[in-house]
């Protein structure tokens, strides 16, 4: 729970890019194995994953004490589940689908206690506070907890200027397939029309020094987008490894036909 260990700081202290992965199982296990896999941060992610309260619980429990940042994402931007996630003792949420600079405001409100924000105030039944055990923890809570907004829209992209000046952002994060969709070109994260539109808000945020992070999972468009000033990626997910890796030894090993239509085994 030090401030000085979290993904804000990281970011500003760190001279290289963060790299991270997904974790979408919704294991513990599965969590605490890529806690230990030596990359910086891990997004546990609650939008399109089996994940509630309680396992995303369990799962911060089983990366705690690695060194490893943990982020979640909320399956929406609702104040309420925010709430819920700082209580859990989440330090960083991605806040998927921020278009406006409104609801980037709405996002860095939802972390902070009046007067700044609307965060229901129950740390005395929170492990956010390790129930009250952390000293001064209302006062500090700010230094604790980094709030990143997603853009994943042609508006967002439309938005990006007024979206990086919102007060209080640790960052800016670029999901190209949402993006694509949304650019009338589904499931072509690589088409030059949504590579420029990353570029251009990683320019942007740039300019206005705040970082900005970007999902890809194609290593020539990761490098690419490092190389054009990404501060932070995610390059794979658990259950896309597990995925493709469990193919390829069906491929290997499970009986087919070789190259001259012959039974193999």
């Amino acid at each position: 729970m030090n401030p000085d260990h979290g993904f804000a700081a990281a970011l500003t202290t760190v001279d290289r890019p963060l790299a991270g992965m997904w974790v979408c199982s919704g294991s513990p296990l599965i969590a605490e194995l890529c806690a230990g896999s030596g990359l910086d941060w891990l997004l546990i992610d609650a939008e399109h994953s089996p994940n509630s309260p309680e396992s995303l619980l369990a799962q911060l429990q089983a990366v705690h004490g690695y060194p490893v940042l943990p982020v979640v994402r909320p399956p929406v931007l609702d104040p309420v589940l925010i709430k819920q996630y700082l209580d859990l003792g989440a330090q960083t949420l991605l806040i998927p689908m921020v278009d406006t600079a409104e609801l980037a405001e709405l996002a860095v409100r939802s972390v902070h206690y009046p007067p700044r924000g609307i965060r229901g105030v129950g740390s005395a039944l929170a492990r956010a506070s390790r129930w009250n055990r952390i000293d001064g923890y209302l006062g500090s809570s700010a230094e604790r907890i980094s709030v990143i907004v997603q853009i994943e829209s042609a508006e967002a992209v439309a938005n990006i200027e007024e979206i990086v000046d919102v007060d209080g952002l640790a960052g800016v994060f670029i999901g190209p397939s949402d993006l694509a969709a949304s650019m009338g070109v589904l499931g072509q994260q690589d088409h030059p029309d949504v590579v420029a539109a990353v570029e251009a808000c990683l320019a942007v945020a740039r300019a206005h020094e705040v970082p900005a992070g970007v999902n890809a999972f194609a290593e020539p468009l990761a490098r690419r987008y490092l190389a054009a000033g990404a501060s932070f990626i995610l390059v794979g997910a658990d259950v896309a490894l597990l995925a493709r890796s469990s193919e390829a030894l069906a491929d290997r090993y499970v009986a087919g036909t070789d190259d001259s239509g012959r039974t193999s085994y």
